[in-house]
């Protein structure tokens, strides 16, 4: 039976299956259902990206087996956009390792560093791969707060203090997912001083660094503190930034202790992304920069008319710094719901998906994360279903509590 697999027994259900399963529900009658859930871009790659794609593609010998950790013009393309970028230096062959989209360079690190019953310090609400990475390798994981802020570090010391074994490793994800928290250098400066103290490992995922709204203030790289090269490991991904989701390519570049590690592991299961797929990447490194710029003026747009929009229905909220999600309380009449069922009831009467904030954590359960991935005229019709209805009042809220309890 399946349920006696070790690991299989350590994941909890997937709470997004039952919102994907009633979406698939109310399209299959009939229903346009605005989908504001999963993370998923709808805008092109660029098109000088896609044709290297095809460029490459036409050539001889390219269905071989490619390179696991990244050929070689992939990791110095990698090594100049942070050394553009951030100002920081990376050897390519060491402290770069191109990795199939920043989820599996986190489940493959997990693997390669955790013994059973390690320790690992997890922001609480946090993208799920962050936890159960390491649930999956067999570690404990014990929560922290999301919030960069200095009530983080307090935290942190009572993690430390009472966790049985010590922490092995803390995670960060700034800009969050799912929260849309931004982190500053002076934050990362304690983050790398409390893990050189403490001895700990710390692994950042900074998917989101280009999708941001302040100009002036660009999300910074934990790798730019001096001294985090001895503790550090950075997870990058190509699937927002270009819009190349799909493709499958993301990196892990600083300490090379543990980036030796999840070399050997990923060595003994994958032989890397396609190569037309590496080349291609590379272009969109060394390519030009003018298409990040409208990617992110694209999200800001429909950012500010998500904030807009709904507020305008009755669910305001501030508008997030950076990502591509907002981060929402649920409306109060609706709190005691919780947000999965309160995820299905927009499904089922408002026909607007988003994601339930139980799913990145037991602390996110009073919010819901919406994504800016559906045009504007898409996001301001949506507000116009939820206006509608919000505008059942009470009555709405006694008619969909019986739909929740016979979830």
């Amino acid at each position: 039976m399946i349920e006696d697999f070790y690991r299989i027994k350590r994941l909890p259900p997937y709470v997004f299956a039952e919102v994907n399963r009633l979406k698939a529900a109310a399209r299959a009658r009939g229903a346009d259902i605005i989908d504001l859930g999963m993370g998923n871009p709808d805008l092109d790659a660029p098109q000088h990206v896609r044709d290297k794609l095809i460029e490459a593609v036409a050539k001889p010998r390219v269905d071989r087996y490619s390179a696991s950790k990244g050929i070689p013009g992939l990791l110095r393309a990698q090594a100049a956009y942070y050394d553009r970028r951030f100002g920081v230096k990376l050897k390519p062959d060491t402290q770069v390792i191109a990795t199939l989209g920043s989820k599996e360079g986190f489940a493959n690190m997990a693997q390669a560093i955790t013994s059973p019953g390690d320790v690992v310090l997890v922001p609480n609400p946090s993208y799920p791969i962050h936890a159960f990475g390491f649930l999956m390798a067999g570690g404990v994981i014990r929560s922290v707060p999301a919030e960069p802020t200095p009530a983080f570090f307090p935290a942190l010391e009572r993690a430390m203090t009472h966790s049985i074994p010590k922490p092995i490793a803390l995670v960060v994800c700034y800009p969050a997912n799912p929260t849309a928290h931004v982190a500053s250098l002076d934050f990362y400066r304690d983050l790398v001083q409390f893990a050189k103290t403490h001895g700990i490992m710390l692994l950042s995922d900074l998917a989101y660094a280009e999708v941001y709204f302040d100009d002036k203030n660009p999300p910074p790289s934990i790798l730019q503190i001096p001294g985090a090269m001895d503790v550090a490991v950075e997870f990058t991904s190509m699937s927002k930034t270009f819009s190349m989701a799909g493709w499958r390519m993301g990196f892990a570049v600083g300490n090379e202790r543990m980036l030796a590690a999840l070399s050997r592991v990923k060595s003994y299961l994958d032989y890397g992304a396609f190569t037309p797929i590496q080349v291609a990447a590379t272009a969109a490194l060394n390519g030009p920069t003018d298409c990040i710029e409208e990617m992110r003026q694209t999200y800001k747009r429909r950012r500010d008319v998500l904030v807009e929009s709904f507020t305008n229905a009755g669910w305001a909220f501030e508008p997030p710094q950076a990502s591509m999600f907002a981060w929402v309380k649920i409306p109060q009449p609706y709190a005691k719901l919780g947000s999965l069922e309160f995820s299905k009831i927009l499904v089922d009467k408002a026909e607007v998906a988003v994601a339930p904030g139980i799913g990145f954590g037991e602390h996110g359960d009073e919010y819901v994360r919406i994504a800016l991935v559906e045009n504007e005229h898409r996001i301001r019709q949506a507000a116009r279903n939820l206006k509608k209805f919000f505008g059942g009042g009470t009555d709405s809220l006694h008619n969909v509590i019986p739909l929740a309890k016979q979830a």
